[in-house]
C-alpha cells in the first residue's frame, strides 16, 4: 500500500542523497518554477472540469486524436481509475515482483487473481526491476487477454524500444499509462495521462471525477510540452552511470544486484536486512534507499537504488561496503 512506497524523505531530517526514488534527482526545473510563480493566480479559480486544452497538445505531441488521450492527477490516480471502471471484469493478472498499485487497486475493487484473467497489467520497464519488455511480448500479451494495462511511467528512462501510443491505439485493446511527474522529475505535480481508443477513453471519462486536475499542473503540462522540456540532459550518459553503479555495487562481497536497462537496479543482501540497511543508510550516512522487501515475491534482503551523480554513486558504494564487510564479519 501506499505507506510502503519509496521516496519517505519525509521520515528523516538529514538526508541528502535520495537514492529511494526511481526519478532522477538532478533535473533543472528553473524555467517550469518560474512558469508555476507566474501562473498561481490560477488558484483563485476551478481549472477545467476536464483538462481538453492540456489532452490537445499531448495529442499533437504523440500523433493521435485528442479523443485518445486523458489527462489525470499522476499515473496512480490512473491505475486506481482503470480498476474501478473495469471492475466488472472480475479478474486481474500482475507479473511479480512489480507495483503494487496494480494490485492493490484490483483487490480493493473485489477482482480475483487468475493467469487467464480478463485485465492483464504490465509495467514496462518494470519496476523494481529495470526489466524491458520487449515489443513482441507486449503484443503478446495484448492477444492474450481482454484488455492490457500497458504502464510506461519509465519509458524515459530506458533507451530500449517501447510501444507508441499510435501503435498501441491501433491495438484495439491497450490501455496505455504515462507518467509526467517521471519523465519531467515533478514527483510534487501529480500528472499524468492516458491513450486508448477512443470508445475506451469515452468510458473512463464516464467514471473520472470532475476536477481531478489542478489548474498548477495543468499549466505546467502545458509548459513542459511547448519547451520540449527534459529530466535527463543526455539519457545515454546517465544509463552509463547507472551501468558503472551497478558494476561496483556486484563487486560489493554480499551483494547482488539484478541486470537493469534503465536508471534503477534491483539489489540483494546475502545477510541481513534492506530495513536495517536503510535504517544504517538514513541515520548515519545522510543516504535513502528504498527497500524492496514489501513487493510480492521479494524479501527482507531486497532494495532497490537509482542512479544519481557519480559522487553521489561512489558515496553510496562505499557506504554500502562498509555496511556489509561489518555485517559479513560479525
Amino acid at each position: 500500500m501506499i505507506d510502503g512506497h519509496g521516496d519517505d524523505l519525509y521520515r528523516y531530517g538529514n538526508v541528502g542523497m535520495n537514492f529511494s526514488s526511481n526519478i532522477y534527482a538532478h533535473a533543472d526545473l528553473a524555467g517550469l518554477e518560474e512558469c508555476l510563480r507566474q501562473n498561481v493566480h490560477l488558484v483563485r479559480s476551478y481549472p477545467e472540469p476536464s483538462p481538453r486544452s492540456l489532452e490537445k497538445m499531448i495529442a499533437e505531441s504523440l500523433s493521435v486524436a485528442p479523443e485518445e488521450v486523458m489527462v489525470t492527477s499522476g499515473a496512480t490516480d490512473a491505475i486506481w481509475l482503470v480498476a474501478q471502471a473495469f471492475r466488472q471484469k472480475g479478474s486481474y493478472r500482475v507479473f511479480s515482483p512489480t507495483f503494487s498499485e496494480y494490485e492493490d487497486a484490483c483487490m480493493a475493487f473485489g477482482y480475483v487473481a487468475h493467469p487467464e484473467a480478463s485485465l492483464c497489467w504490465l509495467c514496462n520497464p518494470n519496476n523494481p526491476t529495470g526489466e524491458a519488455f520487449s515489443e513482441k511480448r507486449v503484443l503478446e500479451l495484448a492477444e492474450r487477454h481482454e484488455l492490457l494495462v500497458l504502464d510506461q511511467s519509465y519509458e524515459d528512462y530506458t533507451l530500449a524500444k517501447m510501444l507508441s501510443a499510435r501503435e498501441a491505439v491501433r491495438c484495439g485493446n491497450v490501455i496505455q499509462i504515462r507518467s509526467m511527474t517521471k519523465s519531467h522529475a515533478i514527483p510534487g505535480l501529480r500528472l499524468g495521462y492516458v491513450t486508448a481508443p477512443a470508445r475506451i477513453i469515452d468510458f473512463l471519462r464516464g467514471q473520472y471525477r470532475p476536477w481531478a486536475v489542478n489548474a498548477l499542473a495543468i499549466e505546467a503540462g502545458k509548459w513542459l510540452l511547448r519547451h520540449g522540456a527534459k529530466a535527463i540532459p543526455d539519457l545515454s550518459a546517465y544509463l552509463d552511470e547507472a551501468q558503472r553503479l551497478r558494476t561496483m555495487l556486484c563487486g560489493v562481497a554480499g551483494i547482488d544486484v539484478m541486470a537493469t536497462q534503465t536508471n534503477f537496479m534491483l539489489c540483494h543482501m546475502e545477510k541481513g536486512t534492506a530495513a536495517d540497511l536503510k535504517r544504517y543508510l538514513a541515520e548515519e550516512q545522510g543516504m535513502l534507499i528504498r527497500d524492496a522487501s514489501n513487493f510480492k515475491g521479494l524479501d527482507g534482503g531486497h532494495f532497490r537504488v537509482a542512479a544519481q551523480s557519480p559522487k553521489e554513486n561512489d558515496a553510496l558504494v562505499a557506504a554500502v561496503s562498509k555496511y556489509m564487510e561489518g555485517l559479513l564479519h560479525e
